[in-house]
């Protein structure tokens, strides 16, 4: 193990807000990704040879924050004080700890993320007032902690290096807003829309916003203009709701009254293919093929261009591809889950990876995942999808789990509270 030990005293890693009932994207969101599983690997753990640690470096963190690392920085979130009211925001330089800057937040608001974007960090969190719940998004310098601007809404980085925020919904009127990050400038803004939202998101970020009309049309716009691509009326003849998913350059909608979905090609919204007597809870994109969990249970691997079932399976609860192949899941018992290798086309399991607690450092990042040690601490192995096998990367002998995977670092409670280990190359 090399790196510096970094404790971060007590924290309190709580779920975010409104969490979706449903497994996370590949791509989309800013993303951090917790997954779960525990292999046997007993005998190559206790191989690894730990070197000796240097003394931990402890950090005036409050329960409940939550951290992340961006470059040489340590970015510790604080929770809203109850007497202030204030939420707080500090910066510790890597691999040291020293103290960098620290700011109060200008919004009272219970705040959940941070987005480290064009020399900002945007922190988001939940308004607190007498008018109702609404998101907001301060913007810090990152460099000095000193406050740039704050609009409403939730942050999405866009292709084109700006930000898409979106607030409303529900009860509240909707607005969509692209916004420059380094000065809070309004490049295009959209009022009054409806609270169905769905973006698509990329490696670069977001590029499409679709907006579905509860009595109306469809439309599909450019989320870097905000210019409308497409629109269209896609519900059925009774005039009954549908839901969309997004995958890719298809848009699904999907009609659960009658079993029926119907596959757009996104930018046209041309019909591509339409599939009956199936009931759809949600769609993955598996690379190659379309995943679509149907309600009974079953994961379906669907050919993109013609809506044709490829295979199917009740084993697997959801799907993602990775190194040209899929990473499926099998639900377990406790926190753990154990994960398998498919091959995207035909459903063919190629490797077993076993049970772990599993995290993803950002889309198409490291695979990381923990269990315990029969002794103490906890096993760090690295997940290789491509391979089809896992490499123990560390054993973190004071580690007593409930672990946070942060790019290039890992959190876990330690005795006395929370420590930062460098993951090794």
């Amino acid at each position: 193990m090399t790196g510096p030990v970094i404790d971060l005293g007590e924290l309190r890693h709580d779920p975010d807000p409104d969490p979706v009932p449903r497994p996370p994207r590949a791509h989309g969101r800013p993303l951090r990704l917790a997954l779960v599983v525990v292999l046997a690997l007993v005998t190559l753990a206790g191989s690894v040879v730990t070197p000796a640690r240097p003394a931990p470096v402890t950090l005036p963190v409050r329960s409940g924050s939550d951290v992340m690392v961006d470059g040489d920085l340590l970015l510790v979130l604080e929770p809203t004080n109850t007497a202030t009211r204030r939420a707080r925001v500090a910066a510790y330089r890597l691999p040291g700890g020293e103290p960098v800057w620290q700011a109060p937040l200008s919004a009272e608001a219970r705040y959940w993320g941070m987005t480290p974007l064009a020399g900002m960090l945007l922190a988001t969190g939940y308004e607190i007032g007498p008018e109702g719940r609404d998101t907001i998004t301060v913007a810090l310098d990152r460099a000095t902690g000193a406050y740039r601007w704050q609009q409403p809404g939730t942050v999405s980085k866009l292709t084109d290096g700006n930000v898409l925020l979106r607030s409303g919904g529900e009860t509240l009127p909707s607005t969509l807003r692209a916004v420059d990050p380094c000065c809070g400038t309004v490049r295009w803004q959209l009022s009054g829309t409806s609270p169905e939202t769905t973006v698509r998101g990329t490696d670069r970020g977001v590029d499409r916003v679709v907006l579905s009309q509860v009595d109306g049309p469809v439309e599909v716009r450019d989320a870097i203009t905000g210019a409308v691509l497409a629109r269209a009326d896609l519900r059925p003849p009774d005039g009954g709701r549908i839901g969309l998913d997004l995958t890719k350059d298809l848009l699904l909608a999907i009609d659960r009254g009658s079993g029926t979905v119907t596959a757009y090609e996104l930018d046209q919204l041309k019909p591509r293919w339409t599939r009956a007597r199936v009931h759809v809870d949600f769609a993955l994109d598996c690379g190659p093929v379309l995943c679509v969990r149907t309600g009974n249970n079953e994961l379906q691997a669907l050919d993109p261009a013609t809506g044709e079932v490829r295979w199917s399976s009740t084993q697997w609860g959801w799907a993602w591809p990775t190194d040209g192949r899929l990473m499926a899941n099998i639900s377990g018992i406790g926190p753990s889950e154990q994960y398998v290798v498919l091959d995207a086309l035909t459903g063919r399991q190629l490797a077993d990876l076993g049970r772990w607690e599993l995290y993803q450092l950002g889309p198409g990042g490291r695979l990381v995942g923990i269990r315990r040690h029969p002794d103490a601490g906890v096993i760090v192995g690295e997940l290789d999808v491509g391979a089809g096998e896992v490499r123990i990367v560390d054993v973190l002998p004071d580690a007593t789990g409930e672990c946070q995977a942060i790019t290039g670092y890992l959190v876990c409670s330690a005795a006395g509270g929370y420590q930062l280990w460098k993951l090794t190359d």
